[in-house]
């Protein structure tokens, strides 16, 4: 019942949204090639979660929400997850080239993953540039609607989802790089 509340609330906060906050989606749409066709762009922006995740290294929790302000690509995954091996440093290469005051990657290794599993994780692909959040409990993923990994999902600056992309991908492509710079410099303008 709980849930079901709030996938109600969830969708009349995005039904009564402003699209017009976000960059134009059909910009960002046109711009998808290669394995990023496989990144589902909304209609309109969905209402996320509020579940709480654990910050890296017992830092305490946040939630979504806390990052809102900049466009944020969530890379949910874990250290079993062989097609998040792949993608995980070309993820770290967008944040190196893109993150700061507009945009901002997020990895949240979901379920059972122990921490000194995820530093060795990071350091045999050599990701240098992303936090190692966890959600062990899975009450994010599960809200977010997370079956399967990886899963990245982005949101606008007002903290909706604006696409999603189940599987992995070439982060590092051109297509990639020219959704993010889109998003950047939208934010940028705004």
């Amino acid at each position: 019942m709980k849930k079901t509340l709030l996938a109600l609330v969830y969708t009349a906060i995005s039904l009564g949204a402003n699209p017009a906050a976000s960059a134009d989606l059909s910009e960002i749409a046109a711009l998808r090639d290669g394995s990023m066709k496989k990144l589902v762009i909304h209609e309109s922006p969905v209402a996320t979660s509020d579940a709480s995740f654990e910050l890296e290294d017992g830092g305490g929790t946040a939630t979504l929400e806390d990052y809102r302000g900049k466009y944020v690509l969530v890379n949910f995954w874990a250290t079993w997850c062989a097609p998040c091996r792949k993608e995980m440093p070309q993820i770290n290469a967008l944040q190196k080239e893109f993150g700061g005051e507009h945009f901002e990657v997020l990895t949240i290794a979901t379920g059972r993953n122990s921490p000194e599993g995820i530093v060795r994780f990071f350091e045999e692909a050599g990701v240098d540039s992303l936090p190692r959040h966890q959600d062990p409990k899975q009450q994010l993923a599960s809200q977010m609607g997370i079956f399967g990994l990886p899963i990245t999902v982005i949101l606008d600056p007002e903290g909706r989802e604006i696409a999603r992309l189940r599987g992995d991908a070439e982060w590092d492509s051109d297509s990639a790089r020219a959704i993010i710079k889109t998003l950047v410099d939208d934010q940028a303008e705004s």
